[in-house]
């Protein structure tokens, strides 16, 4: 196959040029018509757009700004009564500063999403796209995204509403059920804890159905008391009262002290011992320290008066008794007396001689006869 490589000659043709300048002005009289016909929709919209993004940009500045001012006043105020007598034993300063910032976070960010997601939707609805599709499809995707996290969501959600009803903060000691020990950490999916032996857990805020807040409010101490029936009741009373006032002067005992030591009454009356109840309200988280410090001056101050606390494993005699000399002896046998029935009954038959048989059946003739 031949190809023809001989290059086409210049047309000098001015009518072809002609009409090559009368569709260029054509095409560029229809372009300047387009833009003039579309230009202020096009300056609408970008103005439009402006607008809605320096209002959204700026209620969100002025938004966020209100927040962190409500939480720094929340801050001071809690700083303001730390500086009290008593405001230092009732307000833990770190826990309200973690519970304020946890609730600005929150709020800071569900603001955000808010704003920025309705500025986001009116932006498409100004390039006139139809958000009916978009608006369905973020449904199902949501529907779908919280079926397959919901473990998440619920963490989530317990997290927000441990922290706004200030169900427990930093330094409380808490039972959850599945950890018990003191938090050391809030946060919005896990709680943090440490427990008795130092180990720290790691608790997910949906699966704690029930809290036990020890630190909250008031502890109370009780100490039962056991001593012997015989005892004086009185006598004990005014040793326990002397006890419980010198512990309420002491430090660092009075500040932990938030009532007096009260003596509640008998428990229980037994044959052996009889036992008393003594209680007292004090600060939280510090009922096991009070019942150790009350239980020692009461053991101190009962030696002293000679009351005697019973109770417990019996004591153990120290030195062994005397053994019975008679425990090792067998009792007495009727074989061992030769002249006995059951002796005679025992001893083998001797055989006899042919005379003594003989001797034997005279006698015994001569006895018939």
């Amino acid at each position: 196959m031949l190809w023809s490589a001989a290059p086409s000659a210049p047309t000098d043709d001015p009518t072809t040029s002609t009409v090559s300048l009368d569709e260029a002005a054509r095409q560029a009289g229809e372009a300047a018509g387009w833009v003039e016909e579309n230009w202020s929709t096009w300056v609408n919209t970008g103005l439009r757009i402006l607008l809605i993004v320096a209002i959204a940009v700026t209620l969100r500045y002025l938004i966020r700004r209100a927040l962190t001012k409500l939480i720094d006043r929340m801050n001071r105020s809690a700083q303001a009564v730390e500086g009290t007598a008593l405001g230092g034993l009732l307000v833990n300063a770190e826990r309200r500063r973690q519970r304020s910032e946890a609730i600005g976070s929150v709020l800071r960010s569900v603001a955000s999403f808010l704003i920025m997601g309705t500025a986001g939707l009116m932006i498409l609805g100004a390039f006139k796209i139809d958000l009916a599709p978009l608006l369905a499809s973020a449904g199902v995707a949501g529907v779908a995204i919280g079926f397959g996290a919901r473990n998440l969501v619920t963490d989530f959600l317990s997290g927000v509403f441990m922290i706004l009803e200030d169900q427990y903060g930093v330094g409380d000691s808490i039972d959850a059920g599945v950890a018990s020990g003191e938090v050391i950490e809030v946060g919005l999916r896990v709680t943090k804890l440490r427990g008795v032996d130092g180990e720290i857990w790691y608790v997910r805020n949906g699966e704690i159905k029930r809290i036990g807040n020890l630190s909250q409010g008031w502890a109370t101490a009780g100490v039962d008391v056991t001593v012997r029936p015989t005892e004086d009741l009185d006598t004990i009373r005014k040793v326990i009262e002397s006890v419980a006032e010198e512990m309420a002067a002491d430090e660092p005992w009075n500040e932990r002290l938030w009532g007096p030591i009260e003596i509640l009454g008998l428990n229980e009356v037994l044959l052996d011992s009889m036992t008393l109840r003594v209680s007292a309200k004090t600060m939280p988280g510090k009922a096991l320290g009070v019942e150790r410090e009350l239980r020692w001056r009461i053991k101190r101050a009962f030696d002293e008066a000679g009351i005697r606390i019973v109770g417990g494993v019996p004591p153990q005699p120290t030195e062994e008794p005397a053994k019975d000399p008679t425990a090792g002896v067998a009792a007495p046998s009727a074989y061992a007396s030769p002249t006995s029935p059951q002796s005679a009954a025992a001893s083998p038959l001797t055989p006899q001689s042919p005379s003594a048989s003989a001797s034997a059946s005279a006698s015994a003739n001569l006895s018939k006869s």
